[in-house]
């Protein structure tokens, strides 16, 4: 099965969940129905960029392959290929992890 293409528009920006460890530092083991979703992710596909109000392109900041930070309600959940993605815009991203 071909794998889909997917271009986000504008100054959107597509994210994938990292998922959150399964033990605490302590040794806990963390059920699944206590974990909270991940606010971090990685950047697989980003869009060219918004338009200022004179029409011209402002490119996006963030690059495929970096690691952000993003609000816990941030972006629109869709499943791409059996993939849970996230589309969310460049102003929900908070910050590049290192």
């Amino acid at each position: 099965m071909a794998k889909t293409k997917f271009r986000p528009l504008h100054d959107r920006v597509v994210v994938k969940r990292i998922t959150a460890d399964e033990k605490t530092k302590g040794g806990i083991i963390i059920p699944d129905s206590a974990k909270e979703k991940p606010s971090e992710g990685l950047v697989t596909a980003v869009g060219p960029g918004g338009r200022d109000e004179a029409g011209k392109l402002i490119p996006i900041d963030i690059k495929v392959g970096d690691k952000v930070l993003f609000g816990k309600w941030s972006g629109t959940e869709i499943k791409l290929d059996g993939e849970e993605l996230l589309i969310m815009k460049e102003s929900d991203i908070m910050g590049v992890v290192g």
